[in-house]
């Protein structure tokens, strides 16, 4: 045995058999309604070890027997969520929807409804790049349109990620499709961005912002039922067809007459008998 291999971590190698996929993949459809193909046992494989490691468990088995017992669903789950699910998010990602939101919506809006407050719902909000997007647009828009009042929920699963969100600070290349005019108006950034490339959201934007941790599988959502748009994409991707539609009719019951629902473009909507109208690629009204 050479010294390199007296050096690797016991957990390096552990194995995770086809049994105990099946077991994990099962118990993370009922509770995230993320549906796991054998394709994935690599990436859980590496995700769990490291909550292993940090648990000093030796095995997959004691993981397991672990997390669905009464405390380890108290305790381990919040940790189990942030390590299985994954999330990639950019400022103005996929930005046709936000300029069908500028153009179309706002104004729509503002012309017969504006005595009330505007209601949006960034409901898979990852780091938080999604509703500060919406709170730029939404800021401005109010600062050019007398009386407009408006509100935002961003909802996540994985506490850690809703932890980025609420802080506000990111990698400056984040920064890079935000146009330059908010970027003066909405970020901080560090004096030395060699030493130091973040940026930080002003506290002004953090402030209209409400976030709060929900998963789309629980049967009740504990928001309101008058939202006038929800953005809820790249999430459908990881549900089988049956899960989407739960989803989907829950959270349209949360959305008014007119209301809007939001989709990843690289997603459809898999549903029989839908309560929505198509108006826009990916982009539905109740």
């Amino acid at each position: 045995m050479t010294q390199h291999d007296c050096m690797k971590s016991p957990f390096s190698k552990l194995p995770l058999s086809d049994k105990m996929f099946k077991k994990f993949s099962q118990f993370i459809y009922s509770n995230l309604g993320i549906h796991l193909t054998p394709t994935k046992k690599v990436m859980l494989q590496a995700r769990l070890t490291r909550r292993l490691r940090n648990l000093n468990l030796s095995s997959f088995e004691e993981y397991y027997e672990y997390v669905t017992s009464d405390e380890g669903l108290k305790n381990e789950m919040p940790n189990m969520v942030n390590a299985v699910t994954t999330n990639k998010t950019d400022f103005f990602r996929e930005s046709k929807h936000f300029k069908y939101l500028t153009d179309i919506i706002l104004p729509e809006f503002y012309e017969y409804e504006k005595n009330r407050k505007f209601k949006i719902w960034s409901a898979a909000c990852s780091t938080g790049a999604e509703p500060y997007t919406m709170a730029m647009l939404l800021k401005e828009f109010a600062l050019n349109n007398a009386g407009f009042r408006f509100a935002i929920l961003s909802t996540d699963i994985s506490t850690e990620v809703l932890n980025i969100a609420k802080n506000g600070i990111y990698q400056y290349e984040m920064a890079q499709n935000i146009p330059n005019a908010f970027r003066k108006k909405y970020l901080l950034k560090t004096k030395d961005i060699v030493k130091h490339p973040y940026i930080r959201i002003v506290p002004e934007l953090k402030q209209l912002i409400k976030f709060k941790q929900l998963n789309l599988m629980d049967e009740y959502y504990p928001v309101v039922t008058d939202i006038d748009v929800i953005f809820c994409r790249n999430v459908f991707i990881y549900f089988d067809r049956q899960t989407q539609e739960r989803v989907i009719r829950r959270l349209c019951s949360h959305l008014r007459p007119g209301g809007y629902l939001f989709i990843g473009h690289s997603e459809t909507m898999r549903i029989q008998n839908p309560p929505f109208t198509c108006v826009s690629s990916t982009i539905f009204r109740k």
